[in-house]
């Protein structure tokens, strides 16, 4: 009797896809993803320092640090690029994996959808309060 590593285990035949017959059923839980954005590997390192930068302003403004302050000016000024960089990479992901969706699950695509418009208008907000900081 011979061992092959592509066997499926005891009792579960395969689909002719390579799925268990347990899960071949089932709607698929992920697409692959055709064209992975640019800066995919880099958003934690682009996020990461606008989280501490944005900590820091906001403890600073709770401690009645004025808004039109240097110190709040310069996290902002830092923060605000590398976060609008790392959302702008999020919504071009998020885009192209609703569309991944369509032909497969046409609910799944409308649902990635939805959350690109969230992410447009966070991205809106983001811009629109980093602008009000900077001409304070």
């Amino acid at each position: 009797m011979t061992v092959d590593p592509g066997l499926q285990p005891a009792g579960l035949p395969a689909a002719p896809s390579g799925v268990p017959a347990s899960l071949a059923a089932l709607p698929p839980r992920s697409v692959p993803e055709a064209r992975p954005t640019p800066l995919q590997k880099h958003y934690v390192l682009l996020s990461a320092p606008a989280l501490v930068l944005g900590t820091v302003a906001i403890t600073a403004l709770e401690m009645g640090v004025a808004l039109g302050s240097p110190l709040i000016k310069f996290c902002v000024l830092v923060a605000a690029p590398l976060l609008a960089i790392a959302n702008a990479d999020a919504i071009v992901r998020i885009w192209r994996s609703a569309w991944a969706w369509m032909p497969v699950d046409i609910t799944k695509g409308r649902f990635r959808l939805a959350w690109v418009a969230v992410g447009v208008i966070l991205y809106a907000l983001l811009l629109a309060a980093a602008w009000l900081v900077v001409t304070a």
